[in-house]
């Protein structure tokens, strides 16, 4: 743990980060690069075809409900040979003042104001307290009324768009948890056409490609990267030697990015070029390699990200109410000072970009982006101040179950006594398994329970002997699992909570960091468990009390009302819409550039030509 030394010494960092003048010399750069030709950036020029890119696809499913229809269904008069139309709102043509201008005329008082209002805590965490400032700067005010102005207005009158079959690529940084959704929005985009190629940590390669969809590796390591957020609990890196920690996994993730967009398959050689990104915002330099390629971006995922004044980001504590918004400003501002020198090393190295200065580029937002958050409305509905450029599309399932084989002494457990609970901290590392094991065992005895123990990557209940009322688990789905089980104690990750909620579980979650107390909180003010109960603070009796809250007939009741809800959405489809009715109405359409045949080895030559040759007839890449 670090000592008030050396919080104040790095507090004092992050407002010189802020305040100095590096700015200025980042405008500077620019102007001087902005002024270079357009030819030397990143990928060279990008050339444009007036036809839309065919890429071969298999349906898979009708999709009736849906405004827009797969490919593969018959007579659907919005399917136009390789483009198919959609419905966009006239609302989201109109364009919006710059926020250049506004950020532009920030004061250093105003700037000293946003930096005054952060405390970092011992273990890095970060709280947004209004009180320790007298009064908000006007200019920090009219931001804010910007902001109001930038979301204001419904939607409009609808009209009918093209859309052609594009080369995406959907870059995903985070854990298992993370990356599932973006397989099952993956699968629903080839079925119109779409050529998806899913890039995230090698550590999921198989999970991808046994989905049907195409990979390719990015930088970071998920169980460094877990282990790291663990030990920090917020932004501020609680010790210095986790500083470089932090540093060298954001690099390797950064690097590895172009290459996700633009390289061939590192298996056939099958050239691609992304014709539109979708990430996740972990992702970083996603919007820099889509500014550089002159391609749409839009964000998904599942945490907030957007400001609101409804509730705070879930990376900070916040106090008071009035300090919600400016709680998503300070988050962006922290992220960019940590990583700025690597930004924009990558920019002008790599990308050939100009430099940016967060206060005249605003980069660190995601606010001027199309934006979807994977959660049930029902849930967290959406804030009224989130305008046009945001949805909440609804929970994205990506069923494992049918194909799930479970052991047969399993089987026979679960059947030979009443429903059991489950307890499982998926991804996250413990400190001390068996003390947390033990914990739980303790609270299944006190509370005359079964249970289901899952493994993990924390090696939860690595124990010689186990009592029949408790079953060790590895590597079962849950959406599988949960149905079988009357209610569920997990970390908390938003998908792991959105599979306990849609099986009708009672859920105490017991977070360790980031948005695992946000979703901690959702589900006790819904009363569907008590409040979460933070790993640290995690013994036999809160845990034993936790259990008896969630077995209450009520609670479960309302857990089954919203499983009955969600059960009803279709978050896959209404993601998809949404990436349709965000894109731009003129598409750049690079053609993906050709490998060079001597480059390759006599497999990819092969698979390259093999490709060709099968795609010729109808006029494929």
């Amino acid at each position: 743990m670090m000592g008030s030394n050396e919080i104040e010494c790095l507090t004092q960092e992050v407002s010189e980060g802020i305040l100095d003048g590096r700015q200025k010399n980042d405008l500077k750069q620019m102007e001087i690069i902005k002024s270079q030709g357009e030819d030397e950036k990143f990928g060279g020029a990008s050339s444009e075809d007036d036809e839309s890119v065919q890429v071969s696809s298999s349906s898979r499913r009708g999709l009736e409900h849906c405004i827009t229809a797969p490919v593969g269904a018959e007579r659907n008069p919005l399917i136009l040979d390789d483009k198919f139309m959609i419905s966009r709102s006239m609302t989201e043509k109109s364009g919006f003042p710059k926020r250049d201008t506004i950020l532009d005329r920030l004061s250093e008082r105003a700037k000293q104001l946003i930096t005054n209002l952060v405390k970092i805590q011992n273990d890095g965490t970060v709280e947004v307290d209004l009180e320790r400032s007298a009064s908000v700067a006007p200019e920090l005010l009219e931001l804010q009324s910007f902001e109001e102005s930038t979301v204001s207005g419904g939607f409009g009158s609808e009209s009918k768009k093209i859309v052609p079959r594009l080369q995406i690529v959907i870059l995903v940084v985070g854990t298992r948890g993370d990356v599932q959704p973006f397989v099952a929005i993956a699968k629903r985009l080839q079925e119109y056409g779409h050529h998806v190629r899913l890039a995230t940590h090698a550590n999921f390669k198989t999970f991808v490609k046994s989905a049907g969809v195409d990979f390719y590796p990015l930088g970071g390591d998920p169980r460094v990267l877990a282990g790291y957020m663990a030990r920090n609990k917020g932004l501020i890196p609680s010790g210095p030697a986790e500083i470089s920690v932090q540093k060298k996994q954001l690099k390797a993730i950064i690097d590895s990015i172009p290459p996700a967009c633009t390289a061939p398959d590192m298996e056939t050689g099958v050239s691609f070029r992304a014709q539109s990104i979708i990430a996740n915002p972990p992702a970083y330099g996603h919007v820099h390699v889509a500014e550089a390629l002159g391609v749409p971006l839009h964000i998904f995922f599942t945490m907030p990200w957007t400001p609101t004044y409804q509730f705070p980001h879930p990376l900070v504590r916040v106090p008071q109410s009035a300090g919600y918004w400016l709680s998503y400003i300070i988050v962006d501002l922290l992220i960019w000072w940590g990583m700025r020198r690597i930004i924009n090393n990558f920019r002008k190295s790599t990308l050939k970009l100009a430099p940016i200065a967060y206060f005249s580029m605003y980069r660190g937002s995601i606010s001027h982006l199309p934006t979807s958050y994977m959660w049930s409305p029902y849930v967290v509905p959406k804030p009224n101040d989130w305008g046009p450029l945001v949805d909440v599309v609804g929970y994205c399932f990506l069923s494992l179950a049918s194909k799930y084989q479970p052991r047969e002494d399993f089987v026979q457990w679960i059947k030979k006594g009443p429903p059991p609970l489950y307890f499982g901290f998926g991804s996250m590392p413990l400190e001390d398994p068996k003390g947390t094991t033990d914990v739980i065992l303790e609270a299944l005895r006190d509370t005359e329970q079964r249970g289901i123990i899952d493994r993990g990557w924390g090696n939860l209940g690595n124990l010689t002997e186990l009592s029949d009322n408790v079953f060790l688990l590895e590597e079962c789905p849950h959406d599988w699992l949960f149905p079988q089980c009357s209610a569920v104690v997990h970390h908390g990750g938003a998908g792991t909570t959105a599979t306990g909620l849609k099986a009708g579980c009672p859920t105490t979650i017991v977070p360790f960091f980031g948005d695992q107390f946000f979703w901690g909180e959702r589900i006790y003010q819904k009363e569907l468990g008590p409040a979460p109960i933070p790993i640290s603070e995690l013994n036999v009796e809160n845990l034993s009390s936790a259990i008896r809250f969630m077995l209450q007939p009520e609670v479960k009741s309302r857990a089954m009302e919203i499983a009955r809800l969600i059960e009803n959405e279709d978050g896959v489809a209404a993601a998809v819409d949404a990436f349709h009715r965000h894109l731009p109405d003129e598409l750049p359409l690079p053609t993906p550039s050709l490998v060079e045949d001597e480059n390759l080895n006599p497999l990819q030559w092969f698979f390259l030509r093999l490709g060709r040759f099968c795609c010729a007839p109808c006029g494929g890449v």
